[in-house]
């Protein structure tokens, strides 16, 4: 009398895909699922009062990073432009604008526009826009290509691989100190070399790496 029914290897089969699919699932859901853009919010681009874009103000009207961004200069944080900014020339031009309601609405009662951030780093992590800037660390060095975009999304996952890589290698991310906010800058042989901006910007990369830099 057999042990074992005619089904008895399908069934067994039947188990061993599914240890195995589960096991790949469970890989999947550690090192696949954090990494995937939609939990790093990578390329995403969060909804704002008003749709601002740098592809118009940056790189079609030429504005410059700091008549927004006030305290890129000074200060930790970059720093939101105050609606007063908006309107010095929004008083003048799309005076009408459907789009700019929120603008206007917003300057008549006094209150500041509401923008929802779209790089936000954990609580533990220090990061100082001057201090990078200071150094010769160009706005797309982060921000990437914030000067095409019609929409501000975030363009890196914000790893600290992702800082580190920077840290320990500083040279090819540095330029001039009047290049710093020229979106359309491109490094060409009359560029000085990285290794000299470093010298010259008093770099040193066995410092940048400790902890305490970030993390305090």
């Amino acid at each position: 009398m057999a042990i074992f029914g005619p089904r008895a290897n399908l069934w067994m089969n039947t188990a061993l895909v599914s240890v195995v699919v589960l096991f790949l699932g469970a890989l999947l859901s550690i090192w696949v699922v954090p990494v995937m853009g939609y939990n790093t919010q990578e390329r995403y681009a969060p909804e704002q009062p008003v749709p601002f874009s740098h592809r118009h103000h940056v790189t079609g009207l030429g504005l410059d990073c700091r008549y927004c961004h006030m305290t890129v200069e000074t200060g930790q944080y970059a720093g939101m432009p105050p609606t007063e900014t908006c309107m010095t020339c929004h008083s003048q031009i799309w005076t009408h604008a459907g789009v700019l309601e929120p603008v206007r609405q917003s300057f008549a009662e006094n209150i500041s526009l509401r923008w929802n951030w779209v790089y936000r780093l954990p609580d533990y992590v220090y990061f100082d826009h001057s201090i990078h800037i200071a150094k010769g660390v160009g706005c797309t060095e982060c921000h990437v290509s914030i000067g095409d975009e019609a929409l501000t999304r975030k363009t890196t996952t914000l790893y600290m691989s992702w800082c580190l890589d920077c840290h320990r290698n500083p040279a090819p991310h540095l330029r001039p100190l009047d290049q710093v906010f020229n979106p359309s800058w491109k490094r060409t042989a009359n560029t000085p070399s990285g290794t000299a901006l470093m010298t010259a910007y008093h770099i040193h990369p066995e410092t940048l790496s400790d902890c305490g830099v970030c993390h305090r």
